[in-house]
């Protein structure tokens, strides 16, 4: 049996197609999937994303946020080649960080603590990156994500340790240099006339510029590990410097001047046009190790036609839907709790015996509150006194039960906190555990005990506080509390003032209680 050999034809000779290999999706489509996934908890926060843009439209020291989204969209434009060459395979265990940074936000939505409300919106865009397209893709642009964190306002906490250091610095230099200083706080007096460090001279601006312009430079300009961190700390601890010599400067210049330059407008000018030529010098410096012409790994990654590895769209679609429902069950949570909160209300607290007349005028410095009590009460030894703060939690009042604006007492009235502890107290048969603290006052000294009554639950810590407040408001709608100072005058030994306490809170704590219930919402 003869073959007839059989010539193989072009299959365009046939005209039969060879069927295409999967498109490639393109820098652009890689763009657009990242950009997408960011976006995803700004619509969902919208309310917390708008709380930060206030925040830098009110306050010069946070301007510097307006440029982070864009600095990030455009370092993440700069790896659109990797990023396209790159599978898309959702990461599961990403879910876990959005759930846990959705019930952070609830936590302090309820509390009203913005900055971790505002700090865990941050943090969901990341997540959300690698939830939806993988942690590959995560990791190839983690700096980019990281810098995100930089649009959060945060800092101010740091002004009086700054502002410490910045007078620390100014005296002593003051003084090496032959001037004589009289120090009184952060005040100071020198032959030539009185000077203050006050908030705008903590440096906290240029602190937090330097930092955020200081890790872009080091990412940029550095691929080794210990140069970027490297530069980092040295922005870290450049300005704090620089602010202490800026304040000399400052000072000297008037002092120099017989007190008719910088003290007015060119103080301001002359800081700035310091801090930048410091800055100036500091990447200067930094410039001399660079290594930003050397080639990342990966930088020029051949795209393949379809990565290896991508998930199928069922997958994608999934990962996509769970992402929703991470992100968007704890918004739908806060919007029932504020549906289920009543509304403003008339709150009355019922008297309690007590005719003494008034032995201070310690008043403690609250935020407004609901309703009031104050009473003054005679024991066997001591007089004791009584303040009960009321707050309602009603969303749209201005008052706070835990709140770092609440303060014990006001220096510019003649008093001052100190010794403050924790201490538990046995009343009416029960412990009772409580934060003591004393008051110094130009008539004698306080002993103040102080705690929260909330939901008929007491605690003195403000954490425990904020966290029963959160779970009544999200259960009933209601965050309703009371701050309970119980206070008594003092000379030598506070021991007097304690006896005095336990007596008067062993008579009148059962109507006390039942005063703060009665005045619970229903």
């Amino acid at each position: 049996m003869n073959t007839v050999p059989t010539i193989e034809r072009p299959a365009a000779e046939t005209g039969r197609a060879t069927p295409p290999a999967p498109a490639a999706a393109g820098p652009l489509h890689a763009l657009l999937r990242v950009y997408g996934a960011m976006l995803l908890p700004v619509l969902a926060y919208w309310s917390t994303a708008w709380s930060i843009v206030s925040i830098w439209e009110r306050s010069g020291t946070y301007a510097h946020g307006y440029v982070i989204l864009p600095i990030t969209m455009w370092l993440i434009w700069r790896r659109r080649d990797v990023l396209a060459a790159m599978p898309v395979k959702p990461y599961w265990p990403a879910l876990l960080g959005l759930l846990a940074c959705g019930g952070a936000w609830l936590v302090a939505k309820e509390g009203d603590v913005q900055i971790i409300r505002q700090y865990a919106f941050a943090a969901m865009m990341p997540l959300c990156v690698a939830a939806l397209l993988g942690l590959q893709v995560a990791r190839a642009i983690a700096f980019p994500l990281a810098y995100l964190l930089f649009m959060v306002p945060v800092g101010e906490s740091l002004v009086p340790p700054l502002m410490d250091i910045t007078a620390n610095f100014t005296i002593d230099a003051l003084r090496m240099t032959g001037i004589p200083v009289l120090r009184d706080g952060n005040s100071f007096s020198i032959p030539s006339g009185n000077w203050s460090v006050v908030d705008a001279c903590s440096g906290l601006r240029y602190l937090i510029a330097s930092i955020t312009l200081g890790c872009l430079y080091a990412y940029l300009t550095y691929r080794s590990l210990w140069r970027r961190l490297a530069f980092i700390a040295a922005a870290t601890l450049v300005p704090i410097l620089a602010n202490g010599l800026r304040a000399y400067m400052i000072v000297m210049i008037g002092h120099m001047s017989g007190m008719t330059l910088a003290v007015g407008v060119d103080h301001i000018i002359y800081g700035w046009a310091f801090f930048g030529l410091v800055m100036l010098l500091l990447y200067w410096v930094g410039s001399f190790w660079r290594e930003d012409t050397l080639p990342s790994s990966g930088e020029e990654a051949p795209r393949a036609a379809r990565p290896a590895g991508t998930a199928p769209g069922w997958r994608t679609a999934a990962a996509g839907l769970a992402v929703l429902l991470s992100i968007g069950t704890w918004p739908a949570l806060a919007y029932r709790a504020d549906i289920l909160a009543p509304a403003g209300r008339v709150v009355q607290l019922a008297p309690l015996p007590g005719d003494e007349p008034a032995f201070t005028e310690w008043k403690p410095d609250f935020t407004p509150a609901a309703a009031k009590l104050r009473v003054f009460q005679a024991t066997s030894t001591l007089p004791v006194g009584l303040e009960v703060q009321y707050f309602d939690g009603d969303p749209a009042g201005e008052g706070k039960l835990v709140s770092s604006a609440n303060r014990m007492s006001i220096p510019a009235e003649g008093f001052r906190e100190d010794h403050i502890t924790v201490r538990t107290e046995t009343v009416a048969g029960h412990p009772l555990e409580l934060r003591e603290s004393i008051v110094d006052g130009r008539k004698g000294r306080l002993l103040v005990w102080r705690w929260y009554w909330i939901g008929g639950k007491v605690t003195q810590s403000n954490y425990v506080g904020k966290l029963l407040q959160v779970k009544n408001k999200l259960l009933n709608g209601s965050g309703d509390g009371a701050v309970v100072m119980v206070f008594s005058q003092y000379d030598e030994n506070p021991a007097a003032a304690r006896d005095a306490m336990r007596e008067f809170l062993n008579k009148n704590f059962s109507a006390l209680s039942t005063t703060l219930a009665s005045s619970q919402r229903p």
